[in-house]
């Protein structure tokens, strides 16, 4: 007897989310964003309302799209897979089923009206590609536009001992730098620690002139991820000064925040919160770290690099009225970045804003910026 295939499109609440997990754990592709709890927190924290495309054959689950509908309070709705995150996209068995989970999402478009489909997925790495001969080839990585956007991934070694021996003599000293001036790191999974990240947090968005995520929002992924969510700070003393968070997957660690105060940055705190999570997630057994997005060749990229970190590609496929917008490499960049001429002077504006204004303002804007 032939596989039966069955697509459906369902709110997640309504979904088995121990089925849905199960799934994702098994699948090479997924990130720790694909995890349910990403998408519970999302509801839980901002409202917004959560689905699942799914295929099953022969009721056995073989491919999933997470999405979540974010309603702006004026215009129409838009919906991502997934945001606030870089990539949760489309996990299947095959490329059959890959496409059956696209065109199902489509049709929930239409349905309800909604203006665009955003999928959000990773792809190959850019420092090398393959040609026809199967051959490995060096690609250009200088040729891409300047603002290009990059998944930053880093493969672990068996443990932090190996981890250490492969950094150059300068990274080992920057480390080591920070325990010298005092510094000293935690790692907690309490949920009382979501205040001591939230306070160098929010003040770092500020100093960015962003809005910054509501404190609800963490606390919500905290209640949603568990043990999964690893909260790392660093002490002055008892003054935190930079503070991050690592969500766990089944075999890969994702660093989707990390702040540190500007007028500490000079005893390296940065520096000794990235060891410290490294180092513990290569421990436990996890064989990649994704530090998240960069811009080639900018400040944050040449960070990443030098802890062995590689880029790969980040494909952000928009579908706008059931039609399907040609993607360019800089596409990314230029939504992330924006167009408004503006835009320098609210972020200056934003700056001059006292902290429990941009606290108290900055979450009602950001629940609708899927960045």
């Amino acid at each position: 007897m032939s596989a039966e295939l069955q697509t459906q499109a369902s709110r997640f609440n309504v979904f088995p989310a121990d089925e849905y997990d199960r799934y994702v754990a098994s699948h090479p592709a997924a990130t720790p964003y694909h995890r349910s709890a990403w998408l519970k927190a999302t509801e839980r924290a901002y409202g917004h309302t959560s689905w699942l495309v799914s295929v099953h054959r022969n009721e056995e689950l073989c491919g999933v799209m997470p999405l979540v509908e974010v309603k702006p309070p004026i215009g129409t709705s838009s919906l991502v897979t997934l945001p606030f995150c870089d990539l949760g996209g489309v996990l299947a068995d095959n490329e059959d089923i890959r496409e059956r989970l696209i065109a199902e999402a489509l049709t929930l478009v239409r349905t309800n009206r909604i203006k665009t489909l955003e999928i959000r997925e990773g792809g190959a790495a850019l420092n090398a590609e393959t040609d026809a001969s199967g051959q490995q080839k060096q690609q250009n990585i200088e040729a891409l536009p300047g603002n290009t956007k990059v998944r930053m991934l880093c493969d672990l070694p068996e443990n932090s001992e190996a981890l250490l021996k492969s950094y150059k003599p300068k990274l080992r000293s920057q480390i080591r730098k920070a325990e010298k001036n005092g510094l000293r790191a935690e790692l907690h999974t309490e949920a009382d620690a979501v205040h001591l990240f939230y306070d160098v947090f929010a003040q770092n968005m500020r100093k960015l002139g962003s809005p910054v995520h509501s404190l609800e929002w963490f606390q919500a992924l905290k209640a949603a991820y568990g043990e999964n969510m690893l909260i790392g700070v660093v002490f002055l003393v008892d003054k935190p000064v930079g503070a991050g968070i690592v969500l766990l997957g089944s075999r890969e660690a994702s660093i989707p925040w990390a702040s540190t105060l500007e007028e500490f940055n000079r005893l390296a705190p940065n520096m000794l919160l990235y060891w410290t999570f490294l180092s513990h997630v290569c421990d436990l057994g996890y064989t990649r770290f994704d530090f998240g997005r960069s811009t080639l060749g900018e400040g944050t990229y040449r960070f990443k690099k030098q802890w062995g970190a590689e880029p790969f590609e980040l494909i952000w496929t928009e579908y706008r009225r059931g039609e399907k917008i040609p993607a360019s490499p800089d596409a990314i960049g230029a939504k992330a970045s924006g167009a408004s001429r503006l835009r320098p002077f609210i972020e200056n504006i934003w700056r001059q804003l006292p902290l429990s204004v941009t606290n108290w303002l900055g979450p009602k804007l950001r629940r609708y910026i899927t960045l």
